[in-house]
């Protein structure tokens, strides 16, 4: 069986690492590139680097910070936020990251997951999902960063995503975004057991028992999260010795 991972999240605005409650209310919580530097010390996995505005913005993801991070990580390392093309993926890629994480431009412009798969491979491409659930229980995707809510329904777009060749799904649950009373574990597992390809949670990490829950009851394969690493309130070795004594696999 394949190791549970863990994924810290750097979400880039300005320059600085934010943090927010539910995609509002942002708060700096440090200098990306010294985070990441820690996060790969410590044992993450892999390391996700959002650049939370570019998209809303209309403006492309800082390459000159990306090659930064990606000097002083030895884990792999996704970049997203403002990629619609081509040439972005081939900059960022050049710059030192490993992966691109696509969200509003492949909602856009679908064709654009089957254009990075084909040129880069499936393994390149990571479609980021988030979504929004109502009172009746529909999940919606919404773009530019959580601002604009669009027609497609979570599942329908998280299987479209794999069959244009996505290599795997990021779902973050707009509902559950830094309140930290756990992740969307139900969404999850619907997605998990109806895809082929891995699907990282995300929103909604505040406790080591929310990892567990997410891995044993969402059967996600990777668990993400941002402020419960960056201000220090969950250790990643801390987190790792706990799953494993719950009987999770993970990489020590």
């Amino acid at each position: 069986m394949l190791a549970k991972r863990i994924i810290p999240c750097l979400d880039v605005k300005d320059g600085q690492t934010v943090k927010g409650t539910n995609f509002v209310n942002l708060r700096h919580a440090g200098d990306p590139v010294e985070l990441g530097k820690a996060y790969s010390e410590q044992g993450a996995d892999e390391l996700v680097f959002l650049d939370i505005t570019a998209s809303h913005e209309g403006r492309k993801t800082f390459t000159e910070m990306v090659t930064r991070v990606a000097e002083q990580v030895n884990i792999p390392f996704t970049v997203g936020g403002g990629i619609g093309a081509l040439a972005d993926v081939e900059r960022l890629l050049n710059a030192g990251a490993d992966k691109v994480s696509v969200n509003s431009a492949a909602l856009r412009r679908p064709e654009l997951i089957d254009e990075i798969t084909s040129h880069f491979g499936s393994q390149v491409c990571v479609v980021a999902i988030d979504a929004y659930e109502d009172e009746h229980g529909l999940w919606t995707c919404y773009l530019n960063g959580g601002r604009i809510p669009t027609e497609r329904s979570l599942f329908d777009w998280a299987h479209e995503a794999q069959e244009r060749g996505a290599g795997e799904i990021l779902f973050t649950s707009m509902n559950h975004d830094g309140v930290k009373n756990g992740f969307a574990n139900a969404a999850l597992r619907r997605l998990s057991d109806t895809l082929s390809i891995p699907v990282i949670a995300s929103g909604g990490a505040g406790a080591k028992e929310h990892f567990r829950d997410t891995f044993l009851e969402g059967h996600a394969d990777a668990a993400l999260a941002a402020s419960v690493f960056h201000f220090g309130e969950i250790p990643i070795p801390e987190l790792k010795k706990y799953l494993q004594s719950e009987g999770i696999n993970v990489r020590l």
